[in-house]
């Protein structure tokens, strides 16, 4: 596996890891602490792209910015860099106000994975913010099972009725609960394998 270059200089993969954990679910956890999206961005790339950055600019140059390299997950590829920059104004133009519609969204943006690396973590969030901010509810994470969403996310390209479902089980109203929401950091990261570190002791 190639070490992404990074602006710690760490060329272990293991550190970089425990790293990138440690600083982006700080980063995480200051984002909800004290920083408000303009709403005139939530559910556009501008959005996502502030998140990303604010999440991993401490660790990455390509923080918020995207990718200049086609990226693939098994045997699916993501959209091809020729045409991202379309697939994200179409993603901008679709609509969000009701659940259904916003998890299509969400699904889109997967499809499109906009950057480098941190892809799911960042727009995980940027999904919770698109509920909150549009039918005031967000996912308890904690009712997700790993292998259960990844699944139904690798399905949602041809059939999103599974991810709609599994995530329509677990809304919430507790919009403001900072404890459910770095539990749901905490899971959101050990989807993509990070979990040695809790956001709320961190």
């Amino acid at each position: 596996m190639t070490i992404l270059e990074n602006k710690l200089g760490i060329t272990n993969q293991i550190e970089l890891a425990k790293a990138e954990e440690t600083i982006s679910k700080q980063m995480a956890k200051q984002l909800f602490d004290s920083v408000t999206i303009d709403p005139a961005d939530i559910g556009t790339f501008s959005g996502l792209a502030f998140i990303h950055a604010y999440l991993f600019d401490k660790i990455y140059d390509f923080a918020g910015e995207i990718r200049e390299v086609n990226i693939a997950k098994g045997n699916f590829r993501f959209v091809p860099v020729l045409y991202l920059k379309t697939a994200l104004a179409h993603i901008d133009a679709m609509p969000q106000q009701n659940f259904d519609a916003i998890v299509e969204k969400y699904v889109e943006m997967n499809i499109a994975h906009p950057f480098r690396e941190g892809n799911g973590r960042a727009t995980r969030i940027w999904l919770d913010l698109i509920l909150k901010h549009a039918i005031k509810q967000v996912i308890d994470w904690n009712q997700i099972d790993k292998d259960a969403y990844l699944s139904a996310m690798q399905r949602s390209v041809i059939n999103d009725l599974d991810i709609k479902t599994r995530l329509n089980h677990a809304l919430t109203d507790a919009i403001n609960d900072r404890t459910l929401f770095m539990t749901g950091i905490d899971v959101s990261y050990f989807y993509e394998g990070y979990c040695e570190f809790k956001t709320a002791e961190l």
